[in-house]
């Protein structure tokens, strides 16, 4: 062999193992986020129905047509847990975010309020950070390498969860300067 055919050969084998180092790289990255968006989705479930439990609490102390709106959100949501991809959950919640919504929380406990409004904060919370790691992961997946080798395997493509941030607090009553905060 010449010097030049042991060149390319070299030059081949050191691209070649580029391309592999690259392909592990991202696929490696493209399991990380996905098990990352697996969590983060879960933690959305998980705020939702904590915020569900809160409206529960609340619910005990309410009476008139924004206790109904909520019972009826609330009965509609009981055992609502589809699998990503499915717009039901999106509707679900978002008819229970309104029903919150038209509550007046004067009239509620302390205890239940500020557990429900708590619970409200986790859940834009949870939902901004589902929806970010759904961002980066579909972002990686959009890539021509990842496309065109099937990195991402099998994993299902995972999808935003959009639904209507809550007015946190909006009728609850202003502090009270010296009050303690929380």
């Amino acid at each position: 062999m010449s010097v030049l055919s042991w060149l390319l050969l070299a030059v081949g084998v050191i691209l070649l193992a580029t391309v592999v180092v690259s392909c592990v790289g991202r696929a490696r990255r493209l399991d990380r986020l996905h098990v990352r968006t697996d969590a983060a989705r879960d933690g959305l479930h998980d705020a939702l129905d904590r915020r569900a439990a809160a409206a529960v609490a609340a619910l005990s102390g309410l009476h008139g047509p924004a206790a109904a709106g909520l019972r009826a959100a609330l009965d509609a949501r009981t055992g609502l847990r589809p699998p990503p991809g499915d717009g039901r959950a999106e509707t679900v919640e978002n008819a229970l975010t309104r029903a919150l919504a038209a509550i007046d929380r004067t009239g509620l406990p302390a205890g239940p309020a500020a557990e429900l409004t708590d619970a409200e904060q986790l859940v834009i919370l949870a939902r901004r950070v589902h929806n970010d790691a759904v961002r980066d992961t579909l972002g990686l997946r959009s890539r021509r390498l990842v496309r065109w080798l099937h990195l991402a395997g099998t994993a299902p493509v995972p999808e935003y969860f959009e639904i209507a941030d809550p007015d946190v607090g909006r009728s609850t009553p202003a502090a009270a300067p010296g009050d303690p905060v929380h």
